[in-house]
């Protein structure tokens, strides 16, 4: 058994869907496990019709889920020929049941809204491909994941029923190749919920997990996972292996890689993860396994939109424990996570990203226990198996204004 995930960029175009069967065709000699995300930009599009939904502009919200409606209609036209028909059939039922909701009015939270509506890119995307892949030859199963996985009612970031999910996994993966979606699950209520930040990623490592699979192939349109952006650092190179422990701390300092969460499931039952190119599927990728790998280049992140706070406790006493604890309450409170922390004898300072709203209201609420003063635009360079000569070269011309290093890593706050 393997698991396939294919993500928005993989099929978000007739080309593009066309590659994907190619790559299907050719590794069919197992049972495959099909995850595939909604189409390009199709989240944002439904983002759009949740927001104009929400802010009771029905129309609008009506209008933008038609624009959807028909990039959809149309991919299928172009696509299909024989199962056409039974494509738009089902695909109807996907627009009626987002049709239905908008006709009303917004009475729950604006999560459970986004969540029901934005969860029809992959249901859409996947009937499609399933239908394309049963007219090339391909024969394949469809599924509603949100048969199969289930959640607790943590809209935006469902937590999932192992127990349950793990029995209808397993009851229902029957076929030779089964095609369902990433990203989404349902309440025992039957109400769509979606798993949070890489849902895709997670949902395929949670197959992986449950059916045992022999890996996991994240399918991108990159040749693997680079020691660096390549659009902002040209001399990045192809990592050709890594360790989940390197992975997570690559996430860690914010490297668009592949999120924790969607690493430990794999972990768990030591499933290796491959991500390859569907460009060129004759690459040969970057393999994730229990094995650590010396050697390795330098890994270099940068975060821009940096805001870095400056707290004085406001009678000269010493950083202690009970504003450290109260501060702490407060990153939980507003969901914000620290990307560097320096702490000093009466201060101490903590670099964040730039969400406005969530940065007025911690300084203003921090300002209870400190003085705070705040630091913006700055960026952010983490430097994984760093050397002096590279460190030299990026702090050439800068004004460095926190530094922080480890024997393996070093963190440099820039403006």
């Amino acid at each position: 058994m393997q698991i396939f995930k294919f993500g928005g960029a993989s099929v978000n175009s007739i080309d593009r869907i066309k590659q994907v069967s190619e790559i299907v065709k050719t590794n069919n000699h197992e049972p495959l496990v099909i995850i595939i995300s909604a189409m390009g930009k199709t989240t944002n599009g439904l983002e759009k019709v949740v927001n104009a939904f929400f802010d009771e502009q029905k129309e609008n919200a009506l209008q933008l889920f038609e624009i959807v409606k028909q990039q959809h209609l149309s991919t299928a036209k172009y696509l299909l020929v024989t199962h056409y028909n039974q494509c738009y059939v089902q695909l109807n039922d996907f627009f009626t049941e987002v049709e239905w909701l908008l006709h009303d009015k917004p009475v729950r939270s604006y999560d459970y809204y986004y969540d029901q509506i934005v969860c029809s890119g992959e249901l859409m995307s996947t009937c499609i491909i399933s239908h394309y892949f049963t007219e090339v030859g391909i024969n394949n199963t469809w599924l509603d994941v949100r048969d199969l996985i289930r959640t607790d009612n943590n809209f935006r970031d469902a937590a999932i029923d192992w127990e349950f999910s793990s029995a209808k996994i397993n009851a229902a993966i029957q076929d030779p190749i089964t095609i369902t979606q990433g990203f989404i699950g349902a309440t025992y209520d039957n109400e769509s919920t979606t798993l949070g930040r890489e849902g895709s990623d997670y949902s395929a490592a949670v197959f992986a997990n449950i059916l045992a699979a022999k890996n996991v192939t994240i399918w991108k349109d990159v040749e693997g996972v680079m020691s660096a952006d390549p659009k902002a650092f040209p001399e990045a190179s192809l990592m050709s292996e890594l360790s989940y422990n390197e992975v997570i701390e690559m996430a860690f300092y914010g490297a668009q890689v592949i999120h924790p969460k969607t690493i430990k499931p794999l972990q768990n039952k030591r499933i290796p993860l491959l991500v390859k190119c569907f460009l060129d599927p004759s690459l040969p990728g970057t393999i994730i396994h229990s094995k650590s790998k010396k050697d390795l280049p330098p890994i270099t992140v940068v975060k821009a939109q940096q805001v870095l706070m400056h707290l004085s406790t406001q009678d000269f006493s010493f950083i202690g424990e009970e504003p450290m604890s109260a501060l702490y309450q407060l990153f939980g409170k507003l969901k914000i996570k620290p990307n560097l922390i320096q702490t000093g004898a009466v201060s101490l300072q903590v670099c964040l990203d730039d969400h406005a709203t969530k940065i007025d209201l911690l300084a203003q609420e921090a300002s209870v226990f400190f003085d705070v003063q705040v630091e913006k635009n700055c960026q952010l360079l983490t430097i994984r198996h760093y050397t002096p000569v590279i460190v030299e070269r990026f702090i050439e011309n800068k004004n460095i204004i926190l530094r922080q290093q480890t024997s393996e890593t070093i963190q440099l706050l820039y403006s």
